[in-house]
């Protein structure tokens, strides 16, 4: 579906070379231009967007093992109840924000607004007293960051197609673990260097950190951040420029934003592609859940604090290679064998942790081998972009219920499945590391299943 030939027959100097062949020299000079500018515009402003998102994501495990946990008593599942605030709101806002993303008036102001209310969310999360308000702080954050995800594909998706989408999607994936591995070291040096000052534990400054980063990018996104291309024409690009994106479109066959109406739901569900993705998601956040409680463990075994925060940053390194280069691979091998490959090396890491009682260094392996996982989601979305690249409001409602029902597990099942505390708590997880086995291999089955009905279609 996705794969292209490389040259020098198929040599291992041809494959690097496809790798990074961004700007294919068959590409007229304005396209390739072209191209560079929408690289410069909407990756490096949705990395920056995605990293402190998942900054924050993983600072709020980070501050429950550095002193959160302590600060506010919480030795009971309320690690759980930050993620379900979150979640709650993350879910009820996901499909009107996608909605409104497929918008082209709305496309390019819609997040960098977000990017700034959801700054001062995060800054309000440094000065909480209680856990109460930070449950509330959780919901807001949620609520902002809701459409920016999915989003961020269906910006992607309307703009690149083929090989291009999946390259760029693949890097800009990166940020997810880049962002979480980063929080570690931040979480660290803040313990280590910052406890204290202002008067403020080290986890508070996390949090201060976050807020300081995402204030500039909201700016910045507001200058440079194209929307989708019937948007308002930003500054950089030309008359020109807008005319070769949409034949561009036209050459891809991708279609572009038509009326919003009840239509759109009458045909998205008549189709078999909305089951069959938000199926696959839906796997993808049930299995996926416990592979970034590594800190947990290590919490159990007794290590520092410091290595508690650095250790699992291993794993997202390994998710950053995955990422970039596992969903690079999927645009030039066939997808499903690097989905595959992938699957395979997740369940060989669920098993150990299934068994339990293996050698230290096993386990170590084990964990770092879920950073494998990096290039399931790029991967999986890319393919949704490409599959129903027809019909542009149709993506966007299948994008938005992908995260809408997919997240909407993540409000309970973790409580069923994944405790923080009880004979079953983490990091054992005596009924969820099954599940989480049974859900990869489901989440496998389902996205091979999307490639043969695509293919028959």
């Amino acid at each position: 579906m996705t794969t292209i030939k490389y040259d020098q027959g198929n040599s291992p100097y041809g494959l690097i070379k496809e790798i990074f062949n961004w700007y294919p020299s068959s590409y007229p000079a304005a396209e390739r231009k072209l191209l560079f500018k929408l690289d410069l515009s909407i990756l490096i402003f949705a990395c920056l967007c995605f990293f402190v998102k998942f900054l924050d994501q993983t600072n709020i495990s980070n501050a429950y093992v550095s002193g959160l946990k302590e600060d506010f008593g919480l030795y009971g599942n309320e690690l759980n109840y930050f993620n379900v605030f979150y979640y709650v709101a993350y879910v009820v806002f996901q499909i009107p924000g996608m909605l409104l993303m497929s918008r082209p008036k709305l496309a390019r102001w819609l997040l960098p607004t977000l990017e700034v209310l959801w700054g001062l969310c995060t800054f309000a999360q440094s000065r909480v007293t209680n856990v109460h308000q930070l449950y509330a702080c959780r919901f807001l954050v949620g609520m902002l960051e809701a459409p920016v995800f999915a989003g961020t594909h269906f910006i992607l998706g309307s703009w690149y197609s083929g090989p291009e989408l999946f390259k760029r999607a693949g890097t800009w994936f990166i940020c997810n673990p880049l962002g979480s591995m980063i929080s570690g070291y931040l979480q660290a040096a803040a313990y280590t260097n910052l406890s204290g000052v202002g008067g403020m534990a080290g986890w508070r400054w996390l949090f201060i950190i976050d807020g300081i980063f995402t204030l500039p990018i909201a700016v910045a996104g507001f200058l440079v951040f194209p929307g989708i291309p019937d948007s308002p024409k930003p500054f950089y690009f030309t008359d020109g420029d807008i005319a070769l994106a949409k034949s561009r479109l036209a050459r891809f066959n991708i279609r572009k934003p038509g009326k919003l109406n009840l239509d759109v739901f009458k045909r998205t569900l008549q189709r078999w592609h909305i089951w069959i993705f938000v199926f696959c998601y839906i796997c993808m956040i049930i299995s996926g859940y416990p592979e970034s409680y590594m800190n947990l463990w290590l919490k159990e075994e007794g290590f520092s604090v410091v290595q508690i925060n650095q250790l699992p940053t291993v794993t997202y390194a390994i998710n950053i290679v995955a990422s970039w280069l596992g969903t690079t691979l999927a645009a030039i091998y066939p997808s499903w064998s690097v989905y595959t490959s992938a699957t395979t090396c997740i369940a060989f890491s669920a098993i150990c942790m299934i068994i339990w009682d293996i050698p230290k260094p096993l386990k170590f392996v084990a964990w770092y081998l879920f950073g494998m996982s990096g290039c399931l989601s790029p991967i999986l979305y890319s393919t949704v972009n490409t599959v129903v690249k027809g019909d542009s409001e149709e993506r966007a409602l299948i994008l938005g219920s992908m995260m809408t029902f997919g997240y909407s597990f993540q409000i309970w099942a973790p409580l069923l499945l994944f405790p923080t505390a009880g004979p079953n708590g983490a990091p054992r997880w005596r009924i969820g590391w099954p599940v989480s086995l049974t859900f990869h291999l489901l989440l496998w089955a389902g996205f091979i299943t999307a490639i043969l009905m695509h293919r028959r279609e």
